[in-house]
């Protein structure tokens, strides 16, 4: 995990637009690098590193000798990186995973090289030879890319928005910033100038298609054509197993965040039992966050107690909770409602754990509830079919939501996070498979994941087949939900008067409760005009929903009813 930024074309003194790129000095806490391009006085890289692999030669922009035209600075990790080189026999300089971008391209230009990637990135690839810049982003956007591009062809590229808002440029006042759109890359030729100009944007790689890079995976082919249901749910456990695997790679001390929930339960049980089978020597840390006696904290426990991990709780009150809000408002860059109120306690969790510990590799469950169709609401789908559809909407905006949430409350704290249940592998499997095998059965959501762990033995059964409890419901008492707790203060805060006028107020997504307005004037004291970064808010289907919270629907069951 690292901080990027670049600028090609700039009119401004370079020395005073680097200023910006300081703004995302938390995603690299271990160095940073300024460099400016050969030949082209007005261009230049920024980068914030995290040293997670290769802490000798790791630093960006990366050139090697072979290729003294190339420039690379990316942020992420390439899993396969030494099955590339031994299919292909690149001669690596580095033993930096992501140098293979440079030899891929050589290889077979950008194409290839985005969709031969197993990972997770973001990446500014500058040829200065054919004079082409190339921007690209994985598939689910796990790793964050904003841009800047005016019409006169000033380019800035960051790792997040902070880092571009207040750039200089001689004919635009607020150039347009927008966040790059995952799974594609874009092609832009440089001029002598150093102005750029956009040819293509091309997207390489649809989560429900194979990827490329499957073909040289340590997997073998699996079973397929077959929907028998053990060969389904062996082929999950194989290809679930094998995305936590590939993740281990790191020379930092690996954690793991458990909420007791059946997602990062899954990812701690798998990912211990790894660590043990390589021979990592030291425990695994795992880190749960609640309120006094939350449902989270309590399952947490006995998930940690049965794996044996050494566990963390970190325990807050409400008050740190409101305090914490505008600052992780910052950090998120927006104001969707759930969004903000699962990130305040993820946001202090990973504080807790820079702050109190050596682990700096993160695992987390994001992405299981939109792949598996987790969220309560999908037990209200009018088909299969249709539940289908609405899982693969809700993986195609998790850049703007979930992923969201879990990048930057992490690298809020100089943390990196990894997240198996994105692999591309699993999950072009796990929509692959029938809309019916996928749906909620028996009154149970993610019923197929859940019985294809429960001859495991992995995770006690209470815990395995424990109803879903949304992150920012599930860290507040049963009594009293983290929600209701933030509207109770934030009603304090808000006139009614304001609330009448927010349409006049903020035409674009206008906030509908208090609380949304609050979260929202926060957004704008920071990042004012900016509201197109949401498209919209993260809302229920299918029900009369006037809350995102989980606990507002009537399937909602609490542990202490049943």
């Amino acid at each position: 995990m690292c901080g990027i930024w670049a600028l090609f074309g700039s009119d401004e003194c370079l020395s005073v637009q680097c200023l910006s790129a300081m703004k995302i000095a938390h995603r690299g806490p271990d160095a940073f690098r300024f460099e400016n391009v050969n030949g082209f006085t007005n261009c230049c890289f920024g980068f914030h590193r995290l040293a997670v692999v290769d802490q000798l030669y790791g630093m960006q922009p990366i050139r090697v000798k072979k290729f003294p035209y190339l420039w690379l600075c990316y942020n992420g990790e390439i899993y396969n990186f030494k099955q590339l080189q031994k299919q292909f026999g690149f001669e690596y300089q580095t033993l930096v995973d992501g140098e293979v971008i440079l030899h891929l391209y050589n290889r077979g230009g950008i194409e290839q090289t985005a969709s031969m990637l197993d990972g997770v990135f973001a990446f500014i690839l500058l040829d200065t030879a054919n004079r082409k810049v190339f921007l690209a982003r994985d598939t689910y956007g796990v790793r964050p890319l904003f841009k800047v591009l005016t019409d006169d062809g000033f380019l800035g590229v960051c790792s997040e928005a902070k880092g571009l808002i207040n750039l200089k440029h001689s004919t635009s006042l607020c150039p347009k910033v927008e966040p790059f759109l995952p799974g594609h890359y874009e092609v832009l030729d440089l001029k002598l100038s150093g102005k750029v100009a956009s040819v293509e944007l091309v997207k390489f790689h649809s989560y429900k298609d194979e990827p490329l890079h499957a073909a040289c995976d340590t997997v073998e082919t699996l079973p397929s054509g077959s929907f028998d249901l053990e060969t389904v749910k062996s082929n999950i456990r194989i290809l679930f197993e094998n995305a936590v695997r590939k993740r281990l790679m790191a020379h930092r001390r690996i954690g793991c965040l458990l909420s007791g929930g059946l997602d990062s339960s899954l990812v701690a049980a798998v990912l211990l039992k790894l660590m043990k089978e390589i021979n990592i020597n030291y425990p695994l840390q795992t880190f749960a966050i609640g309120m006094e006696n939350s449902p989270d904290l309590l399952a947490a426990r006995k998930v940690a107690a049965h794996i044996g991990s050494e566990h963390h709780e970190v325990i807050f009150n409400s008050e740190e909770g409101i305090q914490a809000i505008e600052e992780v408002i910052f950090s998120l860059e927006t104001y969707d409602i759930t969004t903000i109120r699962a990130s305040i306690g993820m946001y202090l969790v990973s504080k807790y754990i820079r702050k109190k510990t050596d682990s700096v590799v993160i695992f987390s469950g994001e992405g299981s509830d939109e792949l598996t169709q987790g969220y309560i609401y999908f037990h209200k789908a009018p088909s299969p079919e249709e539940a289908a559809e609405e899982s693969e909407r809700l993986l195609k905006e998790l850049y703007l939501f979930d992923v969201l949430r879990a990048d930057r409350t992490t690298a809020a704290h100089g943390l990196e996070l990894r997240v198996p249940f994105l692999d591309h592998r699993f999950t072009s499997y796990y929509l692959s498979l029938p809309a019916e095998l996928r749906i909620p059965k028996n009154g149970v959501e993610k019923y197929l994941l859940r019985q294809s762990f429960e001859d495991s033995n992995l995770l006690p059964k209470e815990i395995l087949w424990r109803p879903k409890e949304a992150f920012s419901d599930g860290i507040a008492s049963v009594k009293k939900s983290w929600f209701s707790i933030l509207q109770d203060y934030i009603d304090q805060q808000v006139d009614d008067h304001l609330l009448e006028k927010a349409a006049e107020k903020y035409p674009f997504n206008p906030p509908k409760t208090k609380e949304s307005y609050y979260y929202r004037q926060i957004f704008e004291k920071h990042y004012s005009g900016q509201s197109n970064w949401l498209p919209h808010y993260w809302m229920p289907r299918w029900v009369k929903a006037t809350d995102p919270s989980a606990r507002t629907l009537k399937h909602y069951k609490s542990a202490t009813q049943e």
